[in-house]
């Protein structure tokens, strides 16, 4: 089974296939946001730095930067958020997800909270 992996500044990450990350915001995160109008995707081939800006979201809200939660190469976006940005908002945790990564330092997941971490440091916010 996957772990889903997460920062402080709430993306998620989650390892589907060995060295391959995929990767989005968190729910609380859209919930912070709103309505979702528009989210920027990284190109294919794209090299991405842990904690470096990734992709960016657009909400009736606000504009948000989306960090890279590991550090690889982009070998997908999520597509179907350019039509239908609203996905981040109806299920920010699968189908919402922005893009998948090689890892080129799977190790750095061990920097990041785990489910249980997670919903303590959102708890913590609120």
């Amino acid at each position: 089974m996957s772990e889903t992996r997460y920062t402080r500044d709430h993306e998620w990450v989650r390892i589907e296939e060995e060295g391959i990350a995929t990767v989005g915001i968190s729910e609380y995160a859209q919930q912070q946001l709103g309505d979702v109008v528009f989210v920027e995707l990284p190109a294919i081939g794209k090299s991405i730095v842990q904690g470096g800006e990734a992709a960016v979201v657009e909400s009736v809200k606000a504009a948000s930067e989306v960090y890279a939660p590991v550090s690889g190469a982009v070998i997908e976006a999520n597509d179907a958020l350019t039509d239908t940005p609203a996905l981040v908002n109806e299920d920010a945790e699968g189908e919402g997800w922005f893009f998948r990564v090689e890892m080129s330092d799977p190790s750095e997941l061990d920097s990041l909270m785990d489910v249980d971490e997670y919903t303590d440091y959102i708890q913590g916010l609120e």
